[in-house]
């Protein structure tokens, strides 16, 4: 099996896969230029949940998926990767659905990709000019503007809301875990920590502003992860110990899988870890409920 080795996705030359395969799994809505052929990705049934996509403000569409009975749910935010809101990023809300919880996965880049392209790119430039357009100040206010639709909606507990992301939507977690004190809690799944060393864009990024945080994160990442080096995981947890006099600061951990690539949860991945993948699952459900989402 091939091992995912970039923060971003997959290269071509990096999946050899069966045209018909991965003719099958493109055409249930996976990320084309990351699917593997070999992949079994778990399929949550809608079965009892309520599936809608909505507007929210600004013009900002979601995919949204909540229990069916009545009653006000915690609500957790779904911060995509950068192959947008494809089919995997959907089942996550719908297993975050049959846990009891509202699950909101915003299209942050729909001002660039408004047909959602990206689900069936395959080429990394295409990918990443659309991505690299949706700046963090944009990023925050999309947060913004779901966190605004969520606290209005009766079947929301605007009391327990909490946000969680992957790849490029596990460093938007910590962003956002440091500007909106709504949110009870994160948990960022491989997300970039500081920029890489040519960047220059001027901005902060996760590591610059771990001692503000106003919502504990949990952080999971592998130590295999050749695109987030685990130098930068330990400065980012010596960051977090640096900042205990924040509440928030002290109660954010990281956890490093030793035998996890870059994307372990992702099931449709080549890069899915069967035993770390569900472990820190129970342990993001657990870090939320024990903040009171």
């Amino acid at each position: 099996m091939i091992v995912l080795t970039r923060p971003d996705g997959t290269l071509p030359e990096d999946l050899h896969i069966s045209r018909r395969s991965l003719t099958a799994l493109i055409a249930a809505g996976y990320a084309a230029a990351a699917v593997s052929a070999d992949a079994e990705p778990i399929t949550t049934s809608a079965d009892g949940l309520v599936i809608d996509m909505v507007t929210m403000p600004g013009g900002l569409p979601g995919y949204v998926a909540r229990p069916a009975a009545k009653g006000k749910y915690p609500t957790v935010i779904v911060v995509n990767e950068v192959f947008g809101v494809h089919e995997w990023i959907k089942d996550i809300c719908r297993r975050f659905a049959r846990a009891g919880y509202v699950a909101i996965a915003p299209a942050f880049f729909y001002r660039n990709d408004p047909d959602n392209t990206l689900a069936t790119a395959k080429d990394f430039a295409v990918i990443l000019k659309i991505v690299g357009e949706a700046k963090n100040d944009q990023v925050m206010g999309d947060v913004a503007a779901t966190l605004a639709w969520a606290e209005k909606q009766a079947f929301v507990n605007s009391q327990r809301l909490a946000i969680t992301g992957f790849c490029w939507g596990g460093s938007v977690v910590w962003m956002a875990a440091a500007k909106f004190p709504q949110l009870k809690a994160g948990a960022a799944w491989y997300g970039r920590i500081k920029g890489a060393p040519n960047t220059t864009e001027a901005r902060a990024y996760p590591i610059d502003i771990a001692a503000s945080l106003k919502a504990p994160v949990l952080g999971l990442y592998g130590a295999l992860d050749n695109g987030i080096a685990v130098a930068d995981v330990e400065a980012m947890q010596a960051a977090l110990i640096a900042g205990k006099a924040n509440p928030a600061t002290a109660k954010s951990r990281i956890k490093l899988y030793a035998n996890s690539d870059h994307g372990f949860l992702a099931d449709y991945r080549p890069s899915y870890n069967p035993i770390d993948g569900p472990d820190a699952w129970a342990r993001l459900l657990a870090h939320f409920k024990a903040n009171g989402v």
